[in-house]
Protein backbone atom coordinates (compact mmCIF):
# COMPACT_ATOMS: atom_id res chain seq x y z
CA UNK A 1 0.00 0.00 0.00
CA UNK A 2 2.78 3.00 0.72
CA UNK A 3 4.37 1.93 -2.72
CA UNK A 4 0.70 2.73 -4.30
CA UNK A 5 0.53 5.83 -2.06
CA UNK A 6 4.00 7.05 -3.22
CA UNK A 7 3.34 6.68 -6.91
CA UNK A 8 -0.17 8.22 -6.28
CA UNK A 9 1.04 11.63 -8.07
CA UNK A 10 -0.43 14.45 -6.23
CA UNK A 11 2.98 15.70 -6.50
CA UNK A 12 3.54 15.55 -10.10
CA UNK A 13 0.51 17.74 -10.49
CA UNK A 14 1.35 20.41 -7.89
CA UNK A 15 1.59 24.26 -8.94
CA UNK A 16 4.37 26.17 -7.25
CA UNK A 17 2.00 27.56 -5.00
CA UNK A 18 1.13 23.98 -3.23
CA UNK A 19 5.12 23.42 -3.49
CA UNK A 20 5.38 26.59 -1.27
CA UNK A 21 3.08 25.63 0.76
CA UNK A 22 4.23 22.84 1.79
CA UNK A 23 7.51 24.77 2.52
CA UNK A 24 5.58 27.01 4.66
CA UNK A 25 4.23 24.03 6.59
CA UNK A 26 7.48 22.76 6.96
CA UNK A 27 8.96 25.47 8.25
CA UNK A 28 6.26 26.10 10.12
CA UNK A 29 5.91 22.97 11.75
CA UNK A 30 9.83 22.42 12.95
CA UNK A 31 9.56 25.83 14.63
CA UNK A 32 6.60 24.30 16.77
CA UNK A 33 8.16 20.81 17.06
CA UNK A 34 11.72 22.40 18.51
CA UNK A 35 9.86 24.39 21.19
CA UNK A 36 7.12 22.14 22.18
CA UNK A 37 9.78 19.94 23.90
CA UNK A 38 11.27 22.26 25.72
CA UNK A 39 8.61 24.45 26.46
CA UNK A 40 7.28 23.40 29.62
CA UNK A 41 10.74 23.02 30.62
CA UNK A 42 12.06 26.52 29.93
CA UNK A 43 9.31 28.24 31.66
CA UNK A 44 9.85 25.72 34.93
CA UNK A 45 13.28 26.66 34.89
CA UNK A 46 12.30 30.35 34.87
CA UNK A 47 10.55 29.86 38.21
CA UNK A 48 6.69 29.28 37.02
CA UNK A 49 5.16 26.51 38.66
CA UNK A 50 3.00 23.98 37.46
CA UNK A 51 -0.33 25.65 37.11
CA UNK A 52 1.47 28.94 36.34
CA UNK A 53 2.40 26.96 33.41
CA UNK A 54 -0.77 25.36 32.97
CA UNK A 55 -2.29 29.24 33.22
CA UNK A 56 -0.25 30.34 30.58
CA UNK A 57 -0.26 28.00 28.09
CA UNK A 58 -4.33 28.41 28.42
CA UNK A 59 -4.00 31.70 27.79
CA UNK A 60 -1.44 31.39 25.21
CA UNK A 61 -3.48 28.86 23.08
CA UNK A 62 -6.87 31.21 23.99
CA UNK A 63 -5.05 34.06 22.24
CA UNK A 64 -4.42 31.75 19.17
CA UNK A 65 -7.71 31.61 19.22
CA UNK A 66 -9.03 35.60 19.10
CA UNK A 67 -6.00 35.73 16.04
CA UNK A 68 -7.52 32.40 14.12
CA UNK A 69 -10.67 33.95 14.39
CA UNK A 70 -9.90 37.21 13.22
CA UNK A 71 -7.32 36.60 10.30
CA UNK A 72 -9.48 33.41 8.97
CA UNK A 73 -12.77 35.34 8.85
CA UNK A 74 -11.67 37.75 6.76
CA UNK A 75 -9.02 35.71 4.79
CA UNK A 76 -10.95 35.11 1.95
CA UNK A 77 -12.26 38.84 1.92
CA UNK A 78 -9.22 41.12 2.43
CA UNK A 79 -6.61 38.59 1.00
CA UNK A 80 -4.98 35.52 2.13
CA UNK A 81 -1.19 36.04 1.94
CA UNK A 82 -1.75 38.82 3.72
CA UNK A 83 -3.53 37.22 6.79
CA UNK A 84 -0.47 34.85 6.51
CA UNK A 85 2.03 37.11 6.47
CA UNK A 86 0.37 39.01 9.53
CA UNK A 87 0.17 35.51 11.48
CA UNK A 88 3.80 35.06 11.26
CA UNK A 89 4.80 38.36 12.22
CA UNK A 90 2.76 37.19 15.63
CA UNK A 91 4.39 34.14 15.94
CA UNK A 92 7.95 35.61 15.23
CA UNK A 93 6.97 38.43 18.19
CA UNK A 94 5.51 35.76 20.39
CA UNK A 95 9.00 34.38 20.40
CA UNK A 96 10.98 37.20 20.64
CA UNK A 97 9.39 38.37 23.43
CA UNK A 98 9.35 34.09 25.58
CA UNK A 99 12.92 34.95 24.93
CA UNK A 100 13.59 38.04 26.59
CA UNK A 101 11.45 37.92 30.14
CA UNK A 102 10.75 35.78 33.24
CA UNK A 103 7.95 37.88 33.79
CA UNK A 104 4.75 35.91 34.47
CA UNK A 105 2.53 39.03 33.29
CA UNK A 106 4.49 39.96 30.28
CA UNK A 107 4.90 35.84 29.21
CA UNK A 108 1.03 35.88 29.16
CA UNK A 109 0.50 38.55 27.56
CA UNK A 110 3.06 37.71 24.50
CA UNK A 111 1.34 34.77 24.56
CA UNK A 112 -2.16 35.91 24.04
CA UNK A 113 -1.38 38.17 22.03
CA UNK A 114 1.09 36.44 19.12
CA UNK A 115 1.21 32.78 18.30
CA UNK A 116 3.04 30.26 20.24
CA UNK A 117 2.00 26.23 19.58
CA UNK A 118 3.06 24.55 23.26
CA UNK A 119 2.01 21.00 21.75
CA UNK A 120 4.00 21.14 18.67
CA UNK A 121 0.71 21.23 16.64
CA UNK A 122 -0.87 23.75 14.59
CA UNK A 123 -2.21 27.02 16.00
CA UNK A 124 -3.06 30.15 14.67
CA UNK A 125 -4.37 31.22 11.43
CA UNK A 126 -2.07 29.45 9.26
CA UNK A 127 -3.57 25.74 8.70
CA UNK A 128 -7.14 26.94 7.71
CA UNK A 129 -5.97 29.68 5.45
CA UNK A 130 -3.63 27.13 3.60
CA UNK A 131 -5.95 24.67 3.54
CA UNK A 132 -7.98 26.85 1.61
CA UNK A 133 -5.51 28.02 -0.50
CA UNK A 134 -4.54 24.01 -1.28
CA UNK A 135 -8.08 23.66 -2.19
CA UNK A 136 -7.93 26.21 -4.48
CA UNK A 137 -5.14 24.99 -6.36
CA UNK A 138 -5.70 21.10 -6.82
CA UNK A 139 -8.78 18.89 -8.22
CA UNK A 140 -10.95 17.90 -5.81
CA UNK A 141 -10.38 14.10 -6.28
CA UNK A 142 -6.55 15.10 -5.96
CA UNK A 143 -7.72 17.02 -2.61
CA UNK A 144 -7.26 14.31 0.12
CA UNK A 145 -3.93 13.26 -0.80
CA UNK A 146 -2.81 16.31 -1.32
CA UNK A 147 -3.71 17.36 1.96
CA UNK A 148 -1.87 13.45 2.82
CA UNK A 149 1.32 14.69 1.52
CA UNK A 150 0.97 18.39 3.23
CA UNK A 151 0.27 16.55 6.97
CA UNK A 152 3.24 14.39 6.05
CA UNK A 153 5.32 17.47 5.24
CA UNK A 154 4.03 18.87 8.97
CA UNK A 155 4.87 15.41 10.61
CA UNK A 156 8.05 14.91 9.42
CA UNK A 157 8.99 19.06 10.70
CA UNK A 158 8.00 18.26 13.63
CA UNK A 159 9.96 15.05 14.01
CA UNK A 160 12.98 17.13 12.94
CA UNK A 161 11.83 20.41 15.07
CA UNK A 162 11.27 18.09 18.36
CA UNK A 163 14.28 16.76 17.60
CA UNK A 164 16.51 19.56 17.53
CA UNK A 165 14.76 21.10 20.45
CA UNK A 166 16.07 18.64 22.23
CA UNK A 167 19.46 17.97 21.49
CA UNK A 168 20.22 21.76 21.30
CA UNK A 169 19.99 22.28 25.08
CA UNK A 170 21.67 19.03 26.20
CA UNK A 171 24.72 20.36 24.02
CA UNK A 172 24.95 23.90 25.99
CA UNK A 173 23.87 22.66 28.91
CA UNK A 174 26.99 21.83 31.20
CA UNK A 175 25.22 22.09 34.54
CA UNK A 176 22.03 22.22 36.17
CA UNK A 177 22.35 26.21 36.18
CA UNK A 178 22.38 26.67 32.95
CA UNK A 179 19.01 25.30 32.55
CA UNK A 180 17.49 28.53 31.38
CA UNK A 181 20.04 29.33 29.38
CA UNK A 182 20.47 26.31 27.08
CA UNK A 183 16.88 26.48 26.00
CA UNK A 184 16.80 30.11 25.38
CA UNK A 185 18.17 29.32 22.00
CA UNK A 186 15.36 27.19 20.94
CA UNK A 187 12.84 30.44 21.70
CA UNK A 188 14.99 32.44 19.76
CA UNK A 189 15.45 29.70 16.50
CA UNK A 190 11.42 29.78 16.74
CA UNK A 191 11.30 33.71 16.14
CA UNK A 192 13.56 33.42 13.40
CA UNK A 193 11.47 31.29 11.67
CA UNK A 194 8.91 33.15 11.96
CA UNK A 195 10.38 35.34 10.18
CA UNK A 196 11.66 33.09 7.25
CA UNK A 197 7.88 32.37 7.35
CA UNK A 198 6.77 35.80 6.46
CA UNK A 199 9.46 36.25 3.76
CA UNK A 200 8.14 32.80 2.14
CA UNK A 201 4.37 33.91 1.95
CA UNK A 202 5.39 36.98 0.35
CA UNK A 203 5.92 34.31 -2.60
CA UNK A 204 2.45 33.29 -2.82
CA UNK A 205 0.63 34.44 -6.24
CA UNK A 206 -2.63 35.30 -6.73
CA UNK A 207 -3.89 31.68 -7.84
CA UNK A 208 -3.87 31.13 -3.97
CA UNK A 209 -6.73 33.56 -3.63
CA UNK A 210 -10.26 32.86 -3.92
CA UNK A 211 -11.75 33.95 -6.85
CA UNK A 212 -15.82 33.05 -7.38
CA UNK A 213 -18.18 34.51 -10.18
CA UNK A 214 -20.63 37.48 -8.28
CA UNK A 215 -23.42 34.86 -8.48
CA UNK A 216 -22.28 32.22 -5.55
CA UNK A 217 -20.57 35.38 -3.30
CA UNK A 218 -21.92 35.55 0.05
CA UNK A 219 -23.48 38.55 0.76
CA UNK A 220 -22.25 40.38 3.88
CA UNK A 221 -25.40 40.61 5.39
CA UNK A 222 -26.35 37.00 5.43
CA UNK A 223 -22.90 35.72 6.39
CA UNK A 224 -21.78 34.56 9.73
CA UNK A 225 -18.18 35.20 10.27
CA UNK A 226 -17.64 34.85 6.96
CA UNK A 227 -20.26 31.55 5.82
CA UNK A 228 -23.93 31.63 5.23
CA UNK A 229 -24.93 28.19 2.73
CA UNK A 230 -22.44 25.63 4.80
CA UNK A 231 -23.22 27.49 8.44
CA UNK A 232 -25.10 24.40 9.88
CA UNK A 233 -22.33 21.69 9.17
CA UNK A 234 -19.50 23.49 9.80
CA UNK A 235 -21.07 24.54 13.89
CA UNK A 236 -21.91 20.87 13.73
CA UNK A 237 -18.37 19.58 12.83
CA UNK A 238 -16.91 22.48 15.23
CA UNK A 239 -18.39 21.39 18.69
CA UNK A 240 -17.24 17.88 17.79
CA UNK A 241 -13.50 18.98 16.82
CA UNK A 242 -13.36 21.15 19.80
CA UNK A 243 -14.36 17.68 22.06
CA UNK A 244 -11.56 15.87 20.51
CA UNK A 245 -9.13 18.59 20.69
CA UNK A 246 -10.21 19.40 24.57
CA UNK A 247 -9.16 15.78 25.29
CA UNK A 248 -5.87 16.33 23.13
CA UNK A 249 -5.11 19.39 25.23
CA UNK A 250 -4.36 16.65 28.10
CA UNK A 251 -1.21 15.28 26.36
CA UNK A 252 -0.50 18.09 24.27
CA UNK A 253 3.48 16.96 23.26
CA UNK A 254 5.09 19.64 25.96
CA UNK A 255 3.41 18.16 28.69
CA UNK A 256 3.81 14.57 27.58
CA UNK A 257 8.15 15.43 27.05
CA UNK A 258 7.68 16.89 31.09
CA UNK A 259 5.25 13.79 31.72
CA UNK A 260 8.28 11.30 30.60
CA UNK A 261 10.54 13.52 32.49
CA UNK A 262 8.87 13.05 36.15
CA UNK A 263 8.23 9.35 35.28
CA UNK A 264 10.75 8.42 34.28
CA UNK A 265 13.76 11.03 34.29
CA UNK A 266 14.25 11.38 30.72
CA UNK A 267 16.59 13.70 29.95
CA UNK A 268 15.86 17.13 26.80
CA UNK A 269 18.36 14.81 24.67
CA UNK A 270 16.34 11.85 24.59
CA UNK A 271 12.85 13.63 24.45
CA UNK A 272 13.82 14.95 21.45
CA UNK A 273 14.47 11.59 20.15
CA UNK A 274 11.39 9.81 20.99
CA UNK A 275 9.42 12.50 19.65
CA UNK A 276 11.19 12.82 16.51
CA UNK A 277 10.51 8.86 16.01
CA UNK A 278 6.98 9.87 17.04
CA UNK A 279 6.41 11.74 14.62
CA UNK A 280 7.60 10.28 11.98
CA UNK A 281 5.42 7.55 12.19
CA UNK A 282 2.47 10.02 12.67
CA UNK A 283 3.78 11.64 9.09
CA UNK A 284 3.40 8.00 7.33
CA UNK A 285 0.07 7.16 8.58
CA UNK A 286 -1.02 10.63 7.47
CA UNK A 287 0.15 9.38 4.46
CA UNK A 288 -1.78 5.81 3.99
CA UNK A 289 -4.86 7.35 4.61
CA UNK A 290 -5.67 8.90 1.53
CA UNK A 291 -5.11 5.11 0.49
CA UNK A 292 -7.99 4.04 2.98
CA UNK A 293 -10.25 7.10 2.38
CA UNK A 294 -10.33 6.36 -1.58
CA UNK A 295 -11.21 2.71 -0.62
CA UNK A 296 -13.61 3.29 2.49
CA UNK A 297 -14.40 6.88 3.07
CA UNK A 298 -13.77 9.87 4.91
CA UNK A 299 -15.69 9.34 7.71
CA UNK A 300 -15.41 5.86 8.36
CA UNK A 301 -11.00 6.30 7.98
CA UNK A 302 -11.43 9.20 9.96
CA UNK A 303 -13.05 7.30 12.82
CA UNK A 304 -11.76 3.28 12.52
CA UNK A 305 -8.28 4.49 12.73
CA UNK A 306 -8.84 6.99 15.58
CA UNK A 307 -10.38 4.56 17.67
CA UNK A 308 -7.07 2.00 18.14
CA UNK A 309 -4.80 5.17 18.69
CA UNK A 310 -7.09 6.16 20.99
CA UNK A 311 -6.87 3.01 23.19
CA UNK A 312 -3.27 2.72 22.84
CA UNK A 313 -2.75 6.52 24.58
CA UNK A 314 -4.65 5.14 27.47
CA UNK A 315 -2.51 2.36 27.40
CA UNK A 316 0.87 4.67 27.77
CA UNK A 317 0.90 5.54 31.69
CA UNK A 318 0.27 1.90 32.88
CA UNK A 319 3.59 0.74 30.82
CA UNK A 320 6.06 0.01 34.04
CA UNK A 321 9.42 0.95 32.15
CA UNK A 322 10.33 3.55 29.69
CA UNK A 323 10.93 1.21 26.83
CA UNK A 324 7.50 -0.33 26.88
CA UNK A 325 6.00 3.37 27.10
CA UNK A 326 8.21 4.55 23.97
CA UNK A 327 6.91 1.39 22.08
CA UNK A 328 3.29 1.95 22.90
CA UNK A 329 3.66 5.78 22.54
CA UNK A 330 4.82 5.11 19.06
CA UNK A 331 2.78 2.56 17.80
CA UNK A 332 0.22 5.31 18.77
CA UNK A 333 1.04 7.34 16.69
CA UNK A 334 2.15 5.23 13.95
CA UNK A 335 -1.98 5.61 13.35
CA UNK A 336 -3.03 8.54 15.39
CA UNK A 337 -2.52 10.83 12.19
CA UNK A 338 -4.45 8.93 9.55
CA UNK A 339 -7.73 11.25 10.79
CA UNK A 340 -5.89 14.89 10.01
CA UNK A 341 -5.53 15.09 6.00
CA UNK A 342 -8.88 13.42 5.88
CA UNK A 343 -10.50 15.43 8.26
CA UNK A 344 -9.31 18.61 6.81
CA UNK A 345 -10.26 17.42 3.31
CA UNK A 346 -14.36 16.39 4.24
CA UNK A 347 -14.22 20.37 5.50
CA UNK A 348 -13.24 21.24 2.35
CA UNK A 349 -15.33 19.02 0.30
CA UNK A 350 -18.53 19.71 2.00
CA UNK A 351 -18.50 23.98 2.00
CA UNK A 352 -18.59 26.11 -0.90
CA UNK A 353 -15.16 27.41 -2.23
CA UNK A 354 -15.56 31.02 -1.24
CA UNK A 355 -16.67 29.75 2.41
CA UNK A 356 -13.30 27.68 2.80
CA UNK A 357 -10.83 30.18 4.88
CA UNK A 358 -13.69 30.95 7.32
CA UNK A 359 -14.82 27.31 7.53
CA UNK A 360 -11.65 25.70 7.90
CA UNK A 361 -11.11 29.19 10.75
CA UNK A 362 -14.17 28.38 12.57
CA UNK A 363 -13.04 24.81 12.79
CA UNK A 364 -9.80 24.94 14.08
CA UNK A 365 -10.46 27.63 16.71
CA UNK A 366 -12.99 25.08 17.98
CA UNK A 367 -10.21 22.62 18.04
CA UNK A 368 -7.98 25.42 19.86
CA UNK A 369 -10.68 26.33 22.26
CA UNK A 370 -10.85 22.74 23.38
CA UNK A 371 -7.35 22.56 23.93
CA UNK A 372 -6.88 25.57 25.62
CA UNK A 373 -8.93 24.10 28.27
CA UNK A 374 -7.43 21.48 29.34
CA UNK A 375 -3.72 22.75 29.75
CA UNK A 376 -5.63 24.17 33.19
CA UNK A 377 -5.87 21.18 34.64
CA UNK A 378 -3.33 19.65 33.48
CA UNK A 379 -0.93 21.89 35.34
CA UNK A 380 -2.46 20.96 38.68
CA UNK A 381 -2.48 17.50 38.16
CA UNK A 382 1.30 17.82 37.20
CA UNK A 383 1.56 19.34 40.77
CA UNK A 384 0.40 16.20 42.29
CA UNK A 385 2.65 13.09 41.91
CA UNK A 386 -0.04 11.00 41.80
CA UNK A 387 -2.09 12.14 39.44
CA UNK A 388 0.34 12.72 36.67
CA UNK A 389 -1.34 9.64 34.63
CA UNK A 390 -4.39 10.92 35.15
CA UNK A 391 -4.18 13.20 31.69
CA UNK A 392 -3.50 9.93 29.72
CA UNK A 393 -6.67 8.31 30.90
CA UNK A 394 -9.17 11.58 30.44
CA UNK A 395 -7.65 12.09 26.94
CA UNK A 396 -8.41 8.82 25.42
CA UNK A 397 -11.36 8.14 27.22
CA UNK A 398 -12.79 11.56 25.63
CA UNK A 399 -11.65 10.68 22.14
CA UNK A 400 -13.26 7.74 22.07
CA UNK A 401 -16.65 9.20 22.83
CA UNK A 402 -15.85 11.92 20.04
CA UNK A 403 -15.43 9.36 17.38
CA UNK A 404 -18.62 7.47 18.21
CA UNK A 405 -20.45 11.09 17.87
CA UNK A 406 -19.05 11.62 14.94
CA UNK A 407 -19.56 8.23 13.55
CA UNK A 408 -23.29 8.62 14.15
CA UNK A 409 -23.57 12.20 13.11
CA UNK A 410 -22.34 12.24 9.85
CA UNK A 411 -21.09 8.77 8.19
CA UNK A 412 -24.50 9.38 6.31
CA UNK A 413 -22.81 12.83 4.34
CA UNK A 414 -20.57 11.92 1.85
CA UNK A 415 -18.39 14.33 0.45
CA UNK A 416 -19.23 15.12 -3.34
CA UNK A 417 -16.34 12.53 -4.97
CA UNK A 418 -17.58 9.89 -2.50
CA UNK A 419 -21.14 10.44 -4.47
CA UNK A 420 -19.58 10.57 -8.00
Amino acid sequence: MLTDVFKGSALNILTKDGWLLLLTRFTRLFAYGALSVILVLYLTSLGLSEPQTGMVLTLTLVGDTAVSLFLTTRADRIGRRRMLIVGAFLMAGAGLAFASTSSLLLLTIAGTIGVISPSGNEVGPFLSIEQAALSQVVAHKSRTSTFAWYTLAGSFATALGSLCGGILPQMLRRTREMATASYRPVVFLYAALGLVLAFLFTRLSSAAEVSVHREHSVAPTKAFLGMSHSRNIVLKLSSLFALDSFAGGFVVQSFAAYWFYLRFGVNPGVLGAIFFGANVFAGISALLASRLASRFGLVKTMVFTHLPSNILLILVPLMPTLTLAILVLLLRFSISQMDVPTRQSYIMAVVRPEERSAAAGITGVARTVGASIAPLFVGLMFARPSLINLPFFVAGTLKIVYDVLLYRGFVAQSPPEEAE
